[in-house]
């Protein structure tokens, strides 16, 4: 799997378990708006970090993960928990 970044980047995916899967899904804690609409990720930035060296192939240093930009790190986080929560709306019957 790969995903590809507005920036032109390209980064491969690992095909990963089950239960790595449902940890990194539990591990995801959002904040709520008056409304109930979502206004984020509470502890967004080791949430992120987390996902991106369990999810992606390749080097998940320090060094390589600070190279990319907020906006770049937010987009991968998205984008891995839309791959993720495929399929999750449709329940077993």
């Amino acid at each position: 799997m790969e995903i590809k970044l507005k920036s032109g980047r390209k980064l491969k995916v690992k095909n990963i378990t089950l239960d790595e899967r449902d940890g990194l899904l539990d591990s995801v804690t959002y904040e709520y708006k008056d409304d109930g609409g979502i206004r984020g990720v509470r502890m967004m930035y080791s949430t992120m970090t987390k996902w991106m060296r369990t999810c992606l192939v390749g080097d998940t240093s320090d060094k390589t993960l600070l190279g990319f930009t907020l906006e770049e790190k937010t987009e991968i986080f998205t984008k891995l928990q839309s791959m993720f929560f495929e399929g999750e709306e449709n329940a077993s019957k």
